[in-house]
């Protein structure tokens, strides 16, 4: 994997914005070109429920303008990663370790990595090419995972968890923080429970997600769209299109001749009514 400089005059918007951004940042890929940026992290030490709910919630963000971001590390982060590389979202990593080949860390990571890059997403880091990590490494790059994104989304996290510095970050950088309700009677529960009292935005679901970062639930698109100039066949699979489809779906679903369906499909493309991305058909 190629490793490049980027400079500050390239970073995205809001890590310009923090007021201790990185000099310059190491890169392998390309920083997705979405309309948000949603730092997901969460403990190590992850229970079922948190390991379900991160992958419900994130799986519910397909088709949207979403990028997810997290730190590459055991636990929550990988789990967030690689939900994102299933649903099809643009993920950035941002390991405490520097990007050379040999010293990304987790060292079980590098595969996961390597998809990441592969799947469209980056990897970026401040720290030189052969950096290993050190204790201070995670604050450090911590506040990059904040202050590149739009809001940070804990899991689940103990009260004295490096989780709960990401947020404080976020917080600090006058960006969202969301977490999810959790058992009392968990460890893990702990530092939600205490994000939510100092009035961190409680997600149950992923459109919760999709308003808090401004963006519109798609079944209100929908009622927004005027489609009165479409035909009988562009209706039906605009209906489909609650949520992204691949085209072999859509054939199947539509039950039509492939040719037919592919033709509806080319006509819709050409009006701007959907569009193809990550191998998925979803409106525009």
């Amino acid at each position: 994997m190629q490793i490049r400089d980027l400079y500050k005059k390239d970073f995205p918007k809001l890590l310009l914005e923090i007021n201790d951004p990185p000099k310059s940042l190491r890169i392998i890929g390309e920083l997705p070109k979405t309309e948000k940026y949603l730092c997901v992290v969460g403990s190590r030490k992850y229970s079922d429920y948190g390991k379900a709910v991160c992958e419900k919630l994130i799986e519910g963000l397909c088709g949207y303008s979403i990028t997810i971001v997290s730190g590459l590390a055991l636990g929550m982060d990988s789990i967030a990663h690689r939900a994102a590389l299933k649903t099809g979202l643009p993920t950035v990593a941002i390991p405490g370790s520097g990007l050379g080949e040999k010293y990304i860390y987790p060292a079980s990571h590098r595969e996961l990595a390597k998809k990441i890059v592969e799947s469209g997403g980056a990897l970026i880091s401040e720290f030189a090419d052969d950096w290993r990590p050190r204790l201070e490494s995670f604050p450090q790059r911590n506040r990059i995972m904040a202050g590149i994104s739009n809001a940070t989304f804990v899991v689940e996290a103990e009260l004295k968890s490096g989780t709960l510095i990401t947020s404080k970050y976020a917080t600090e950088y006058n960006r969202d923080v969301f977490t999810v309700p959790h058992s009392i009677f968990s460890k893990t529960s702990e530092g939600p429970h205490m994000l939510l009292r100092l009035g961190a935005t409680p997600i149950t679901q992923s459109s919760d997600i999709i308003t808090a970062l401004g963006l519109r639930p798609r079944d209100e698109l929908l009622q927004m769209r005027d489609y009165s100039d479409c035909s009988t066949d562009e209706r039906e699979l605009i209906s489909l299109l609650s949520e992204p489809l691949s085209r072999d779906e859509i054939i199947r679903r539509l039950g039509k001749p492939v040719y037919a369906t592919q033709t509806i499909i080319a006509t819709m493309e050409i009006k701007g009514l959907i569009e193809e991305s990550m191998g998925e058909i979803h409106l525009k």
